[in-house]
């Protein structure tokens, strides 16, 4: 019986990670990265910084691991992946929205 070691992280959706942490966690290489922020696909705490010394939220490593896997599935190209992240985030806070009303609208039970 072979036994799989699976990789953990616990996120934090207020956790700071630097541009370099996300890096390596993601896979992604730098430049793609910078490309994918060029875009608006993922977006730093501060954009204003300088792009070596972006922060991002810790969500953002779920939303480019899954950009990566579409980009070498797919061969899809930087602006396409960026589009296909964008779309996703923007469905994933409408889910969450959703979530939110009908939460609201449920009976409540003495």
């Amino acid at each position: 019986m072979k036994t799989d070691i699976i990789e953990g992280l616990w996120l934090d959706e207020r956790q700071e990670i630097a541009l370099t942490e996300l890096v390596e966690l993601s896979g992604i290489p730098e430049a793609e990265l910078l490309e994918l922020a060029d875009y608006g696909a993922i977006v730093p705490i501060d954009p204003s910084a300088k792009p070596k010394q972006w922060t991002f939220t810790a969500k953002w490593i779920v939303t480019v691991r899954t950009a990566w896997r579409l980009r070498n599935s797919f061969e899809l190209g930087p602006h396409d992946v960026a589009l296909v992240v964008t779309l996703l985030d923007r469905i994933q806070d409408l889910e969450a929205q959703l979530r939110k009303l009908r939460a609201q609208l449920s009976p409540r039970i003495p």
